[in-house]
């Protein structure tokens, strides 16, 4: 087809085609979840692959001869999964020890394989790890919630109060009736609070003492009901829970 080496006829067009669609319903997946590589990043590394991959079976034809040139068809195509980890890499980032990301990078790399399968002609693989994909981000995640439903969760809270209000024995009797069990605990009191004037001098304004409890507690997955609980207890100034104050708890 145009004089140029075989491989780019309508049946390496099919395959690209082919990588479009797959790519594109997997990318579609991503983007209706908001994540940070949505529906043309996915589709574009997934007919690149598909592309890079071609070239590396066909591209060379026209060089090759007999007796003074041997390549092997695979070196261009291996270098797609040590290139895509760049794209991958981009996408991770860790922000106050929680690594996010993981998934959609996990996820382009399998767009890549998807793109490289169709182009390698072999779009029954490319179709049955496409609706893997679906099964595993759509069917694992309420699998996984009936596994674990009745498996205790250790949960972080923090709760600031007032100090000198017997708060303290209100909360830990909240979380001891929904059914947790407090693992640990520590307490920090605040010092009070300072405000400036227009002077720009520093004026202590005297309030009631605040107490700052960070709790880990074991027991139901779901706190929303001990969440609302605390933040109706009198006394109590702000709650939140989160994975962030493990490790100074664990100090």
């Amino acid at each position: 087809m145009w004089g140029e080496p075989a491989g780019q006829g309508w049946t390496q067009v099919g395959e690209l085609l082919l990588a479009l669609v797959l790519c594109s319903l997997i990318g579609l997946e991503r983007e209706l979840r908001q994540k940070s590589a949505g529906l043309r990043t996915h589709t574009l590394v997934g007919v690149g692959a598909a592309l890079f991959l071609l070239v590396s079976k066909y591209g060379f034809t026209d060089v090759l001869t007999k007796d003074l040139v041997v390549l092997d068809p695979s070196r261009v195509a291996a270098q797609i999964v040590s290139g895509v980890g760049f794209i991958g890499g981009g996408l991770i980032f860790v922000r106050r020890d929680v690594v996010r990301g993981l998934t959609t990078a996990a996820v382009v790399w399998m767009s890549v394989a998807v793109g490289c399968a169709c182009a390698a002609g072999l779009p029954l693989l490319a179709l049955v790890v496409t609706g893997a994909h679906f099964l595993v981000v759509y069917g694992y995640p309420p699998l996984l919630r009936l596994v674990t439903r009745s498996r205790p969760a250790n949960t972080v809270v923090r709760v600031v109060y007032r100090d000198g209000e017997g708060v303290l024995r209100a909360i830990l009797e909240l979380a001891t009736r929904q059914g947790y069990a407090v693992e640990h605990a520590v307490t920090e009191r605040r010092p009070p609070d300072g405000i400036a004037d227009e002077d720009h001098r520093a004026t202590l304004v005297r309030v009631p003492g605040l107490i700052d409890l960070r709790l880990r507690l074991v027991g139901p997955r779901q706190v929303t009901e001990l969440l609302t609980a605390l933040a109706d207890q009198a006394g109590v100034m702000s709650v939140e829970t989160g994975d962030e104050d493990l490790g100074e708890l664990d100090a």
